[in-house]
């Protein structure tokens, strides 16, 4: 009885594996033995694991997108259709949520955008503004544990471990005033319909600071979406004009045709999404018009179990038609400002000479 009590519990432990598909990676971490060699240790990733293996792989997704970007296009392609149709290989679509602009993640997201590196954007209000507001004043390093009733009686906003003294808003309103002022009369002079994407390319051409993103990408004619551009303090500002000049309209019907059309007349599409929520869906549901994305990337925290949009997994887009069935597409759990500007400098950044020179030969 104990001799074959024994025989099955050595049965179990001593199980016989069957083989493993051939070419299957094996894991290997990068070895400091070696030196520091940074490039090094972020090729190394992708055999290391858990997330670093996420990572590796939407370096490898990102890096094909580009390969695929520089690819000619059929001049005749997308004949008739609108304008601001992409014209490169592959389109890419850059989301990103309001805080990665409020962090340093900003000065990555304008190297993209001032080198022509994304063809769209889409972000929140927050994402506009925070931009625009930090090229009037400075936003600081505090603590995530600061209170929030001794922050509201010195006027500072705390945005996780960021502070912003609310003055930055009060500049930002006697800055954004005028032009709105100047928005109401073209469009009672000259008969402009004004959208949240054209507005935002204004706000960039007035701002005329380097260090913005929506500058550059006013400079490079990359259209910028915000279908809830209210959502935020410039829906405050827009709140307060009404009452002083009412009749500024907004039209979002002409920007989803403009975005929708982006995807649908693109030779191939990639999605970047930092972040969850609007974003990530609007980008998404942009690429259902063409039956998917060629090309996935997500990086956020969110969680599936919840059933929010946020937290899904790229598979339950395909489900959708959001990702083409055939694509490899992935997700990153992580913090995008411990991990988007590694993946820029190892994707973005490293093939900036063919990038920019793709560019120029356009």
């Amino acid at each position: 009885m104990a001799d074959h009590a024994i025989s099955l519990a050595k049965e179990a432990v001593l199980k016989v594996s069957g083989d493993l598909p051939e070419g299957t990676p094996k894991i290997k971490g990068y070895d400091f033995n070696q030196g520091v060699d940074l490039q090094a240790l972020l090729d190394s990733y992708i055999t290391t694991g858990f997330q670093a293996s996420s990572l590796g792989l939407a370096i490898q997704e990102i890096n094909l997108m580009i390969e695929k970007r520089l690819e000619p296009v059929d001049e005749g392609a997308g004949k008739g259709s609108d304008d601001h149709r992409s014209k490169s290989g592959c389109t890419i679509f850059l989301g990103y949520t309001s805080n990665l602009i409020s962090s340093g993640v900003r000065e990555s997201i304008r190297y993209l955008v001032e080198h022509k590196m994304v063809d769209v954007i889409v972000s929140t209000a927050g994402g506009i503004e925070e931009d625009l507001i930090k090229c009037l004043a400075h936003t600081y390093l505090g603590e995530f544990s600061l209170l929030g009733k001794d922050l509201r009686q010195m006027g500072v906003n705390r945005i996780g471990n960021l502070l912003v003294p609310n003055d930055n808003y009060c500049k930002f309103e006697d800055w954004l005033m005028p032009i709105l002022d100047q928005l109401l009369l073209e469009q009672n002079t000259q008969g402009t319909r004004w959208t949240p994407s054209k507005m935002i390319h204004r706000l960039g051409k007035e701002i005329n600071n380097t260090e913005s993103v929506c500058y550059w990408a006013y400079k490079n004619n990359i259209p910028v979406f915000s279908p809830a551009l209210t959502d935020g303090s410039l829906g405050d500002m827009l709140y307060f004009h009404s009452y002083k000049s009412p009749g500024l309209v907004l039209d979002i019907v002409e920007d989803i045709r403009r975005i929708n059309s982006q995807a649908v007349f693109a030779k191939r599409t990639g999605m970047i999404i930092l972040g969850g929520g609007l974003i990530k869906h609007h980008i998404c549901n942009s690429n259902l018009m063409r039956n998917g994305a060629d090309h996935t990337v997500f990086v956020n925290t969110g969680q599936e179990f919840d059933g929010s949009d946020s937290g899904a997994r790229p598979d339950e887009a395909v489900s959708w038609g959001k990702i083409k069935a055939d694509s490899k597409p992935v997700k990153v759990y992580a913090d995008a400002s411990l991990v988007f500007p590694l993946i820029v400098a190892q994707t973005f950044a490293l093939h900036a000479d063919k990038l920019i020179a793709g560019r120029k030969t356009d």
